[in-house]
């Protein structure tokens, strides 16, 4: 029904990232075990029906759903950034340092030790436990990328940023 309400691929992703979302468990998450409003399977289903206006957008869209997104916002940064020849990251993860929970991180490079973090209105609510948060993972040898509402609209300059830390820790173009 989206994609006949004229969303983009983009758009049909995010949303697809939303209702597939999987509540696994990690480090003070809430609703951990509580079912996604739709999985993977049920979303391919549903495309192959084939009844969809605009089927190719869902078509393009399928193969780009995650699991593990918890935003829009997210999901717009890590398709900018695959999109711009990057490996695609790692969603949502957990990191600790002896032992030590650090923080999740929104998207990851944990073998390079790269992160990016989107800040969105609720994080002025918690600006100092981010800061915080972010100071801890820098300490433990994460490179963090912060990107706030001016910059999400820029997905290059994201992605080349991203590039840019990924290539100065040894990542050589491979995806």
């Amino acid at each position: 029904m989206l994609a006949g309400q004229g969303f983009s691929v983009l758009e049909l992703i995010a949303a697809g990232d939303h209702l597939v979302r999987v509540y696994r468990q990690g480090y003070g998450r809430r609703d951990v075990g509580k079912p996604p409003l739709a999985t993977l399977e049920e979303l391919r289903a549903a495309v192959a029906l084939g009844r969809w206006s605009r089927a190719p957008s869902l078509v393009q869209a399928l193969p780009l759903i995650r699991e593990d997104s918890w935003s829009p916002q997210e999901s717009f940064i890590r398709i900018g950034l695959v999109r711009s020849g990057l490996p695609e990251p790692e969603l949502n993860i957990d990191v600790y340092c002896d032992g030590m929970f650090l923080g999740c991180v929104d998207l990851a490079y944990p073998e390079y030790r790269v992160g990016v973090e989107y800040y969105g209105d609720a994080h002025a609510e918690r600006f100092a436990e981010d800061v915080e948060r972010i100071s801890a993972l820098r300490a433990a040898g994460w490179e963090m990328i912060e990107v706030t509402r001016a910059l999400r609209g820029r997905p290059w300059v994201v992605a080349e940023r991203v590039r840019r830390v990924l290539e100065e820790r040894g990542w050589r173009g491979e995806i």
